[in-house]
């Protein structure tokens, strides 16, 4: 490893430790383990690997393989876990992921993701599952009268947009986090609607940008929704977009905000094979696949280990350690100025010390020059864990962690450790959009969601 973080000497990536499991499995007698994660309408995922065969090595083997079924599992989603090849795993797995288990997080999540209990299950090779990958068409439609809505934690933005053309758009300041009456979010996203829709002849169509999951534009989790009581989830909060849509009386197309980021790249960009990067409060991905679509994938790159050192911090929410989020977002930014022996003010917020460290960067001071260079370092060994399940040409990194001369450090660190340990994804374009593009291409490609038919 050629590049160690200055304020966490202990980063144990998971591409380093994964090319050289692979290089000591091949040089002794192995056997395939096969793994298939199982979402809605039978579409999986396959991932095979070649592990060690002899029975001493069966706790490295699960390991490894514990670390990349809890990555397919959060960058692919689903309910279902199909194992073939090796006894031990299976049983490791099938006792970890349970209500009572280590992955209990990620059971609950799935569970109320999908609507199905979560299940793994042991496979013979031969019984073992088909692929079945699917690809969904993303926006791009730029026909019309059409509303682009952006549901932010702490603002919701909103266009009007005729054939292409931002016509009207407004931010307004919100509370959806913390209000539990979900009267209060369908009013505000239902006056965001009626304002655009007054800035046009009519309404053609609605296209909703949005941190969550979305299945057939039902909202299944989402955090804008976090306060508001489970009794009240089901009936009216999961329709709320669909509710909204009818009364408009237009067509819907809902998209994981992520996945709407990676679309306006690949619209400004010209060209497929892109994966945004979102770093602010959490870790936000989406993704664009070389046929210019989605792949139907949850991309919830937060939750997706990149750190296999098991001292790694750990993630309040998830339980987990060595998580993305700690790495990718505010939270990292905070982890290695504490890390440097930063003292923040005991009042401060999450956001106001990221400002702190970014007056500091302004003002010259090498510590939070460090702590930018060691997210790039970070980012540089993860880009090439995140190519085992995407196809990266272009990566697209945004948020409030890249703002300023952070982000651009941050970038020149990762092409660093790229050019000099994995010098086959040396190629990647890592850019970031300036400001204009990233608020006018959003708005543009919520609205392009949804296709008219005519």
């Amino acid at each position: 490893m050629k590049f160690v973080p200055v304020y966490d000497k202990n980063f144990t990536p998971l591409s380093v430790v994964l090319k050289e499991y692979r290089a000591e499995v091949v040089a002794k007698d192995n056997k395939l383990l096969k793994i298939c994660v199982e979402r809605n309408d039978g579409y999986n995922y396959i991932f095979d690997l070649k592990i060690f065969a002899d029975e001493e090595y069966c706790e490295k083997n699960y390991r490894i393989a514990e670390r990349l079924i809890k990555s397919i599992l959060w960058v692919v989603g689903g309910y279902k876990i199909y194992i073939a090849g090796d006894e031990y795993v299976f049983n490791r797995i099938k006792s970890d992921y349970t209500l009572d288990g280590k992955r209990a997080f990620d059971v609950d999540f799935m569970q109320t993701v999908y609507e199905k209990p979560f299940e793994v299950i042991e496979s013979s090779y031969e019984s073992f599952p088909k692929l079945n990958l699917c690809d969904v068409k993303i926006g791009g439609h730029l026909d019309g009268c059409r509303i682009g809505f952006d549901a932010g934690g702490s603002d919701r933005k909103v266009s009007a947009v005729i054939d292409g053309k931002v016509v009207y758009s407004e931010e307004v300041v919100w509370f959806p986090k913390t209000n539990s009456d979900y009267h209060y979010h369908y009013d505000g996203i239902m006056a965001a609607m009626k304002t655009a829709a007054s800035k046009m002849p009519r309404v053609d169509a609605i296209g909703v940008s949005s941190a969550g999951v979305y299945i057939n534009n039902k909202i299944m989790v989402a955090s804008l929704f976090l306060k508001v009581p489970k009794e009240d989830y089901k009936d009216h909060v999961q329709t709320m977009y669909i509710d909204i849509a009818n009364e408009l009386g237009a067509p819907l197309e809902v998209a994981n905000d992520g996945d709407v980021t990676a679309l306006a790249g690949a619209i400004d960009l010209k060209d497929n094979s892109v994966l945004g990067i979102a770093m602010g409060t959490s870790e936000a991905v989406g993704y664009i696949n070389d046929k210019g679509l989605l792949n139907g994938w949850l991309s919830e790159v937060a939750f997706v280990p990149v750190d296999f050192n098991e001292d790694a911090m750990v993630d309040e929410w998830s339980g987990d350690y060595g998580c993305g989020v700690k790495y990718f977002s505010q939270d990292g930014v905070i982890k290695l100025a504490e890390s440097a022996g930063y003292k923040f003010p005991e009042d401060s917020s999450p956001a106001e010390k990221l400002k702190i460290v970014q007056k500091l960067m302004l003002d010259g001071d090498p510590m939070a020059k460090s702590i930018y260079e060691d997210i790039g370092i970070y980012l540089g060994y993860a880009i090439p864990y995140y190519a085992e399940f995407y196809k990266i040409k272009h990566l697209l990194l945004l948020g409030r962690v890249t703002s300023g001369e952070g982000g651009s450090i941050i970038v020149n660190k990762a092409k660093e450790v790229l050019c000099a340990e994995f010098p086959e994804f040396k190629d990647i374009n890592i850019t970031m959009p300036d400001e204009s593009n990233k608020r006018v291409g959003q708005s543009i490609a919520a609205a392009s969601l949804p296709e008219i038919v005519k």
